[in-house]
């Protein structure tokens, strides 16, 4: 009995152990990203804009390109098929 006392409060002595660790994990992720967040180089409005219209003008282009092939292939296959 008096082992099965000692577990039982082993075990709660763990699992409040396992939560302030998880607790200082928690707050040691947040201090490194903070620390991280600091470090990084963000772009400028200039260059948040040029880099938008490249990526919209890449877009348009991609989907013309596609949907002509894919209309070419639709015609070459109602061809071959009638």
């Amino acid at each position: 009995m008096a082992n099965k006392h000692s577990k039982k409060a082993e075990k709660a002595h763990d699992s409040q152990s396992g939560v302030e660790s998880k607790i200082s994990q928690l707050k040691e992720y947040f201090e490194e990203s903070q620390v991280e967040i600091k470090k990084v180089v963000w772009p400028s409005r200039k260059e948040t804009i040029t880099t938008g219209v490249a990526v919209l003008v890449l877009v348009v282009i991609m989907s013309l390109f596609l949907g002509v092939v894919d209309l070419g292939l639709t015609k070459l296959v109602e061809y071959i098929l009638s």
